[in-house]
């Protein structure tokens, strides 16, 4: 392994932690942890993919018929 990260052609010439891994990495190799915001990861090796479960509940929807008939009875009532 080298012992410096080559930053040329960077724009910024910056190198930082990744906090899953410790391992140093250029600072455009970050990106924020879907699941827990404050951490710092490397993009391809320590991403988490989305957890579903932390999205809110889904709302019932409210759908009504457009022209509803009243209810007739089946059964004839005897008279």
């Amino acid at each position: 392994m080298a012992l410096y990260i080559n930053t040329l052609g960077e724009t910024c010439a910056a190198v930082a932690i990744c906090d899953r891994c410790k391992t140093k990495v250029k600072i455009g190799h970050l990106v924020s942890d879907p699941n827990s915001p404050g951490l710092r990861v490397c993009q391809d090796t320590c991403k988490d993919l989305y957890d579903p479960y932390r999205l809110p509940a889904r709302q019932t929807e409210n759908i009504t018929l457009r022209y509803p008939r009243p209810d007739e009875p089946l059964v004839v009532p005897e008279e």
